[in-house]
């Protein structure tokens, strides 16, 4: 992301005046007393590390508490889960307000649309830059009776959790060469995009170890914070071809894809409830970790039916028991 005119920024008023802080040249800021945060707020009441602005490839602006003690309120509202920030909102941490505003957002809102300025005769060189074909593997996890979670503890350790399982989320995805792509109330998605030679098995043993890893995370959370339920994840995975952008640097990519390969990972998370397991595999990637020794006596077949879908779908599916089982075996 960066830096222009029309890029959002922060207002925070002080004693001196107010102060304008862009939020450019990165897709993510921390907010809180600590040093080590983007933002740094001298205020006894914000967490170390109480809050993170991302950015996302389409404009958008997160919002997410990292389970503050004394929460994170837009426009006068506790945060519970990541919100998608517009132009004037009012962000409260702890007694600190900040103002968010994002011109571009206006201007479109306002438009309706944002008009192209690229001429028609380079209109495909510029969308070739921004975006290419590749092949990907998407995996969508979501929060399990998050719903009825809600209904059953107050806000405040509502957002506590819930803030700290989308931060470790975060740190697990990077742990294993990946980000969160998009969030999606109590759901994200992850993307990892792999080289013209395909999948190798590394790489997609990594990506169940990641997966491994966030089950582990989610069934500790109450251990830590007094939640009326242990809480579990279900997981959908997906290999295929997608449009890929890249709104990051050389060294530091930043990912966003688009297509089914990416939809088909949604539903197939999806299907988890219904097919009463935690995980289900898309086909091809199914086929890319029989090379590990993938076997149907732990990722049993099953025949599907995905909403938006005309004809059923082949997954794999199993319990993170059987993954787990599946991973000693590798290393074995």
């Amino acid at each position: 992301m960066i830096s222009s005119p029309s890029s959002p920024f922060l207002t925070l008023k002080t004693a001196a005046g107010d102060r304008h802080l862009p939020l450019a040249n990165t897709h993510c800021w921390t907010v809180g007393r600590g040093d080590d945060n983007n933002l740094v707020l001298p205020d006894r009441w914000i967490s170390r590390n109480h809050a993170m602005f991302q950015g996302m490839e389409n404009g958008e602006m997160y919002l997410i508490d990292l389970g503050s003690r004394n929460g994170t309120f837009v426009n006068g509202r506790r945060v519970s889960v990541p919100v998608i920030l517009q132009d004037g909102d009012r962000i409260t941490f702890g007694q600190t307000e900040i103002l968010f505003l994002h011109p571009a957002s206006a201007a479109q809102a306002g438009r309706g649309a944002i008009q192209a300025t690229v001429p028609p005769d380079q209109e495909f060189t510029a969308t070739a830059m921004l975006h290419l074909r590749r092949l990907i593997t998407v995996l969508v996890v979501d929060i399990r009776d998050f719903t009825v979670m809600t209904r059953q503890i107050d806000e405040r350790l509502l957002s506590e959790a819930i803030g700290t399982w989308f931060r470790r989320a975060g740190e697990i995805m990077s742990q294993y060469s990946s980000g969160v792509d998009k969030y999606i109330g109590d759901a994200v998605m992850a993307v990892w995009v792999h080289g013209a030679e395909g999948a190798s098995g590394p790489e997609m043993l990594r990506i169940l170890q990641a997966v491994r890893a966030l089950a582990e995370m989610t069934g500790q959370l109450h251990e830590q914070f007094p939640l009326p339920f242990p809480l579990r994840i279900g997981a959908g995975l997906n290999t295929g071809q997608a449009m890929v952008g890249n709104n990051g640097t050389g060294d530091r990519p930043d990912y966003t894809a688009l297509g089914d390969t990416v939809n088909a990972a949604f539903r197939l998370e999806s299907s988890t409830k219904q097919l009463g397991v935690d995980l289900a595999l898309g086909e091809t990637t199914y086929e890319q970790i029989q090379a590990l020794g993938a076997q149907e006596q732990l990722f049993k077949r099953h025949t599907v039916t995905l909403k938006g879908y005309d004809t059923p779908m082949t997954t794999y599916a199993s319990s993170f028991g059987d993954l787990n089982q599946f991973l000693r075996d590798c290393q074995a």
